[in-house]
């Protein structure tokens, strides 16, 4: 066995054993959709695929006043030659073939969800470079860059029942072991680059234990471990077709759907579908904020919407960058990078008790007065004097610095007689 076998075997090991898939707690809905049966069929369809996109429909990032112009237009009859044709001709390595239930899903896309579709398409010029730069730099396929599509419907900010989080829909566990940040201030799942690095990462590791596309497509949602149980059941074929029969239901709609949307967003003009307009800017700078920043005071000195400011980083769960504890980076409209640079102060002076000042670094505790002390603290600080042959209650209360009156009030005395012997109470103030 060679060196390169025995760290494959252990690479699988480590993955099965620390359950890394994005949704390997097996929920459907943990994937946007639910196992629902047709009435017709068996295939497996989104309980309501609207809904899974209703963050789309009500985006801020989204120009509802300008409808596209092919709104009007109907989607025109295509026929399984049609459907094949096209896929056949895509430029991709991953497989693309064309079956029934892939054809529900590319029309449930195409006839049913039009406007979702739509949506998709122009939020995708935003993110689908930042998906095919961390996909170039690894030499994986770009058509990977559809799977965010199917994880979040694009929603940066998109979180399932399980807890896993952003486009690429990680968990909080699987998303440390790749290096994301996450902590109350910052969750870097949400960070469209960062999280696609991670993404891409761990799309690599499945893929040296598969060799197979669509098998690393499938583990990405349920995990390697359910994968090797499936491919056992189907007597060892590594092939999704052969063990979609062994896999987990929302599994087995994972790979078809995928094939449906490369499709659909190659293809769109095709159907008549067209990007809506979306309010992200067409270009963009990232600085690196080396103090802690609230986003109200960019917002407020620079004229930018803090939803705006939101969309581009979405990364920042409080609004704060914390950027006192180490550098973060802030994505910005290109034009508005300069101008941050130059109003730093000004935006840093901005209701900065409020946002940025608003933490305590050190506090001093308060200590007791004598004002403040119990009886018990002063019965503690009494002193007993036993009177000596000579001595007088005057002599006693000059010698401790006392009245005579209070001589008299401690040891409940009608005048100022004293005997030898006599113990008298003395309380210090």
């Amino acid at each position: 066995m060679t060196k390169s076998h025995v760290f494959h075997i252990l690479l699988f090991l480590f993955l099965c054993l620390r359950g890394v898939a994005q949704n390997d707690n097996l929920k459907a809905n943990d994937t946007g959709f639910s196992p629902a049966v047709s009435a017709d069929s068996a295939l497996i369809v989104p309980e309501d695929f609207s809904g899974s996109l209703d963050h789309l429909l009500h985006s801020w990032a989204v120009d509802k006043d300008t409808p596209p112009d092919c709104w009007s237009q109907a989607n025109p009859p295509t026929t399984d030659e049609q459907y094949r044709e096209r896929l056949a001709k895509l430029p991709h390595e991953i497989e693309m073939p064309f079956n029934e239930e892939v054809k529900s899903f590319i029309e449930i896309y195409t006839r049913k969800n039009r406007r979702e579709v739509e949506y998709m398409l122009g939020m995708s010029r935003h993110y689908f470079p930042i998906f095919e730069e961390a996909l170039e730099k690894e030499q994986l396929p770009l058509e990977l860059k559809i799977l965010p599509i199917i994880e979040s419907a694009l929603n940066p900010t998109a979180v399932s029942r399980s807890g896993a989080t952003g486009l690429w829909q990680f968990l909080i566990g699987t998303g440390k072991m790749y290096g994301l940040e996450v902590n109350t201030l910052v969750d870097e799942r949400m960070n469209p680059v960062a999280s696609s690095k991670a993404a891409v990462q761990y799309l690599k590791e499945l893929y040296s234990i598969y060799s197979d596309w669509h098998l690393v497509i499938a583990a990405y949602n349920c995990g390697p471990g359910s994968i090797n149980k499936a491919i056992r059941r189907a007597g060892g074929k590594p092939d999704f077709w052969a063990i979609y029969p062994y896999l987990p239901v929302q599994t087995r709609a994972y790979v078809p759907i995928f094939i449906a949307a490369n499709y659909t967003l190659n293809y769109a003009a095709q159907h008549n579908l067209c990007p809506v307009k979306v309010r992200i800017p067409a270009l963009t700078d990232t600085i690196m904020i080396n103090t802690r920043m609230h986003f109200e005071q960019i917002s407020a000195i620079l004229k930018l919407p803090v939803e705006e400011l939101r969309l581009l980083n979405p990364q920042y769960r409080r609004n704060i960058i914390p950027g006192d504890i180490k550098p973060y980076p802030l994505c910005l409209p290109q034009n508005y990078a300069g101008l941050l640079i130059d109003k730093k102060d000004e935006i840093l002076a901005y209701r900065a008790d409020v946002l940025i000042n608003n933490r305590r670094a050190e506090i001093e505790q308060v200590k007791p007065t004598t004002t403040a002390k119990t009886s018990e603290q002063k019965k503690e600080q009494s002193t007993l004097h036993k009177v000596k042959r000579g001595q007088t209650l005057g002599g006693i209360a000059e010698k401790y610095n006392v009245s005579v009156s209070n001589l008299k009030k401690w040891n409940n005395l009608g005048n100022s007689k004293i005997k030898t012997g006599q113990v008298l109470k003395i309380r210090h103030s």
